[in-house]
């Protein structure tokens, strides 16, 4: 036995459903897409440690850009030494 809603037959009855399961889906599917996001683009996180066992290194010599109210032009922003 079905519960109502969840069969396409059940859903023509009851079709204030129908936006319920589209929020949840974009959802699940919004939130599926960050956590690949940072799994995959994230410098804290190495998939191979063999190859490459700090990969937060890279980032050590790549300018960053941060929001300056002063207007000043900052050449290189130093990067942390862990």
């Amino acid at each position: 036995m079905v519960m109502q809603g969840l069969s396409p037959s059940s859903l023509k009855k009851h079709p204030a459903l129908i936006p319920l399961f589209v929020c949840l889906g974009v959802g699940c599917t919004g939130a599926f897409l960050y956590t690949l996001r940072l799994a995959t683009r994230n410098p804290d996180v190495t998939w191979n440690p063999k190859k490459n066992p700090e990969p937060w290194q890279d980032y050590a010599d790549k300018q960053y850009k941060f929001m300056n109210p002063s207007g000043l032009d900052v050449a290189k922003s130093p990067a942390p030494k862990y």
